[in-house]
Formats: C-alpha cells, structure tokens, sequence
C-alpha cells in the first residue's frame, strides 16, 4: 500500500505555503514568493521496511545543495496520541507512534487517526526561521520637532 502521501500533507498537515508540489512520497515547497530557498518534507524510515516514525525537513538551495535538515517524531508532536492510546500502545512498544505500509489491501491509509496539529505548528515555525515574512511597510515617520529658537530678553526690556 502506498503512504498517500498527497492525502497526508493534505488532510493531515492541511499546511497552507505558497505554491507547493508532492512527488513520491515528499512534499516540496517554495513557502515564500520568489525565495531561492526550497523546504522538502518527507516521512523519515525507521530501521524497518516500510515503517515511518516522523517527518524530515530540508531547507535546500537549488545550487547549493542542504542548508539544514530537522528531524520531527510523531511521537513527540502527539500525532497519533488518540490512535495508541484506543490500542493500547505506549512508548517502548511495537507500533507506538509510528506509521506502517505494510498492508496492500487495508481499506485506511496507514495514518488514520493522526493529529496534525502539533506536527503543524512545529513546522510553521521551522518554515518561520528560514523564510521570515516580509517586514510590513509602517507609514512613514513624523518629523522630530525641532526646538523653536527662544528669543533671550535683552537686560533693556526688562
């Protein structure tokens, strides 16, 4: 069975870039108009076949090569809390927080059940680091007052 990585990003991640594609497995994206930064977000592999346990960042430049790589578990973003928890799953035990692709004729994709809102929030602020928005243009600023000459009274008119 394949990730559905598009109904992932899609309906789990529900992330909201600039203009973005999904290829293979991994979701690339331009987060910010006309940067010459790349963001990849791709399911990192656990030492088994075919078993994901989070997701890989890459900020990339397209001559460059990677600048940074960033590691998010499911596990400690609450992602599939919900799911373990009804199975009685803790950390230490098989199948804890962790998604498998193993089962051709699974009628759910393998992340049924997770909660992509901690996963969501860790990467916004990832993308936040490394494409800043653009500073808002303020209205320009008033004048500083310059102080009025004092006119100092001559000892005549007093």
């Amino acid at each position: 069975m394949p990730l559905h990585a598009q109904q992932f990003f899609d309906d789990v991640l529900e992330m909201s870039f600039y203009q973005y594609a999904i290829v293979g497995d991994a979701l690339y994206t331009i987060p910010q108009p006309n940067s010459l930064l790349r963001l990849r977000i791709d399911f990192t592999p656990t030492i088994r076949h075919g078993e994901y346990d989070g997701l890989r960042l890459r900020v990339f430049h397209p001559e460059q090569g990677v600048l940074d790589t960033a590691i998010l578990r499911f596990a400690e973003h609450g992602t599939f809390e919900r799911r373990d928890a009804a199975r009685d799953l803790v950390a230490g035990r098989d199948g804890y927080a962790v998604i498998r692709d193993w089962h051709a004729n699974s009628s759910q994709p393998p992340w049924h059940g997770a909660d992509g809102t901690g996963l969501r929030t860790a990467i916004e602020q990832y993308a936040h680091v490394w494409f800043p928005q653009p500073a808002v243009s303020r209205p320009s600023a008033r004048p500083v007052a310059q102080p009025t000459p004092t006119t100092r009274l001559s000892p005549r008119s007093r």
